[in-house]
């Protein structure tokens, strides 16, 4: 085995060109291939970037820029976010590392974000994710550099993958955009039919996201919770459209 290609690295507003090179080289030495970069704060494919970055250059001269979380995680099955603070409000499974690997090479396309240096994920990037990985270090000095943190979760999916000699099902997960599609669509009737306020929304919609996210829709699953969406959008006009019949305005 030489490339784990179903896993895609995530960096949020990385600031610092050593730390981009050095995940490109330890992405490298791991056999992952596929580096993203959302907003980067310096100059991500600069002459120090690609000194760090060592033998490592094709990871970051291949590597994908762009301004939106979302972009960067499309057509990705499933997604953990990294967090190195409390996030027990947000009700997402928390995972470390090692546990985390096998159920990110088990799709065909996965992805682990990590946030920047100094202040990590916002939770709105955070409630993005199906699930969060925490590294476990001591309480002395729990924070990690950003460039570590890379490498330690990508040495648990190379040992998971080469140690374990297990060939991961390829399950009929459903890419991230069509769920953000559903989520959006759901959160517009519900508003509809006054079961959410639009002060109130964004909280209880991240409790939704969470129940489902942890169950791991397949494709044909999701396809039926937006039939069962549309039909309930489909009722509310039909019902308006009699009560306009049976109780005309004056």
């Amino acid at each position: 085995m030489d490339t784990l290609p179903a896993v895609r690295i995530v960096l949020v507003e990385p600031q610092g060109e050593i730390n981009i090179g050095s995940v490109a080289r330890v992405m490298k030495n791991m056999g992952l291939q596929q580096l993203w970069m959302v907003s980067p704060r310096c100059d991500p494919k600069g002459e120090l970037a690609q000194r760090w970055a060592v033998h490592a250059e094709d990871v970051l001269q291949q590597a994908n820029v762009t301004d939106s979380l979302e972009a960067a995680l499309a057509d990705c099955q499933r997604v953990f976010a990294t967090v190195g603070r409390d996030v027990a409000d947000l009700a997402l499974p928390c995972w470390t590392p090692r546990q985390a690997a096998p159920q990110l090479l088990a799709v065909v396309q996965s992805a682990l974000v990590f946030g920047r240096e100094d202040r990590g994920l916002t939770n709105a990037e955070l409630e993005c994710a199906h699930g969060l990985v925490k590294i476990p270090t001591a309480n002395t000095y729990p924070s990690l550099n950003l460039a570590q943190a890379v490498a330690v979760c990508c040495y648990e999916l190379w040992l998971t993958a080469c140690d374990s000699g297990e060939t991961f099902p390829q399950g009929d997960a459903v890419p991230f955009e069509r769920l953000q599609g559903f989520y959006d669509h759901l959160e517009q009737v519900l508003l509809q039919i006054g079961f959410l306020y639009p002060h109130t929304a964004a909280s209880r919609m991240a409790k939704v996201r969470s129940l489902l996210g942890r169950a791991y829709p397949t494709e044909a699953e999701v396809a039926l919770l937006r039939g069962m969406v549309r039909q309930v959008e489909w009722a509310i006009q039909h019902a308006a459209m009699i009560s306009s019949e049976t109780f005309p305005l004056k």
